[in-house]
C-alpha cells in the first residue's frame, strides 16, 4: 500500500545550524584543526554555499584536508562525539515532535543533505530517521579522500539521489513531503508534491509562492 515520504534537507532545517560548521568548529576545539584561519576561509565558502554558488569539489579539498591523515574509525568516533555534545542540543523542538508524530504514525523519514554521509548518517540515527544519504566519499587504504563518490546530493543532485533512492525502495510511496531552509533545494522543493520552507533563507523566501508550499517558523 502506498504511502507518504517525508524528505528533509538537514542543516538549518532539523538542527538550528550548519552541522558542517559546528563539526569544523568542533575540530579546532580537538586540535584536529591548529591553523584559527580555518574557520574565516570555511565561513567564506559557506556564505557562497548560502548564495547558491559553492563549488562542492573546491570545499570538500578544503574541509577534508584535516582528515586525509585518520582512519575512518577514528573520524567516525570523532563525529558520534561532535554530534553527542554539539549538534543534538541544536536541533528544533519543532522537528523532534514531528519526526515523533512520523515514527508514531508508520511514516519513512529521509534525509538528503549536501553535508558529507558520515555525518548525515551520525546525526540521522541520533535523531530517530533511519534513512539518509549525504555526499558519498571515496575511500582509500581505510580513510576517507576528498574525492566525491557518485552523484553529490547538492543542488539538482538531490532530485537524482533521491530518484536513485525511489528506484531501490521496496516500497511505493504516494506523496514526497519535502523540507527545507535553502535555495540551494529549489530543484527539490519544485520537484516534491508537497515543500515546507523551514525559516527560508533570503532567495527562498523572495520566490513566488506556490500553493504546495508552506512557510514555517521553527524555533
Amino acid at each position: 500500500m502506498a504511502k507518504p515520504l517525508y524528505v528533509f534537507d538537514m542543516d538549518e532545517t532539523l538542527i538550528n545550524g550548519d552541522c558542517a560548521m559546528i563539526w569544523n568548529e568542533f575540530l579546532l576545539e580537538k586540535g584536529i584543526v591548529q591553523d584559527p584561519s580555518f574557520l574565516a576561509e570555511d565561513q567564506r565558502l559557506m556564505q557562497l554555499y548560502s548564495q547558491g554558488k559553492l563549488d562542492m569539489d573546491e570545499y570538500l579539498e578544503f574541509a577534508m584536508a584535516p582528515l586525509l591523515h585518520l582512519s575512518k574509525k577514528d573520524v567516525d568516533a570523532l563525529v558520534d562525539e561532535c554530534v553527542e555534545t554539539h549538534i543534538l542540543s541544536r536541533q528544533f523542538d519543532e522537528s523532534k515532535a514531528l519526526i515523533q508524530q512520523l515514527e508514531a504514525d508508520g511514516i519513512d523519514m529521509l534525509i538528503i543533505s549536501a553535508t558529507v554521509t558520515f555525518v548525515v548518517e551520525a546525526v540521522a540515527k541520533r535523531i530517530g530517521i533511519k534513512h539518509s544519504l549525504g555526499i558519498d566519499l571515496a575511500e582509500n587504504n581505510d580513510r576517507y579522500t576528498a574525492k566525491i563518490e557518485g552523484v553529490p546530493s547538492y543542488r539538482e543532485g538531490k532530485v537524482t539521489r533521491l530518484e536513485q533512492w525511489l528506484s531501490q525502495s521496496k516500497q511505493a510511496y504516494s506523496t514526497i513531503h519535502f523540507y527545507t531552509d535553502s535555495i540551494n533545494d529549489l530543484a527539490l522543493c519544485e520537484h516534491a508534491d508537497y515543500a515546507y520552507l523551514i525559516n527560508p533563507c533570503p532567495s527562498l523566501a523572495a520566490l513566488p509562492k506556490r500553493d504546495n508550499w508552506t512557510t514555517l517558523s521553527w524555533n
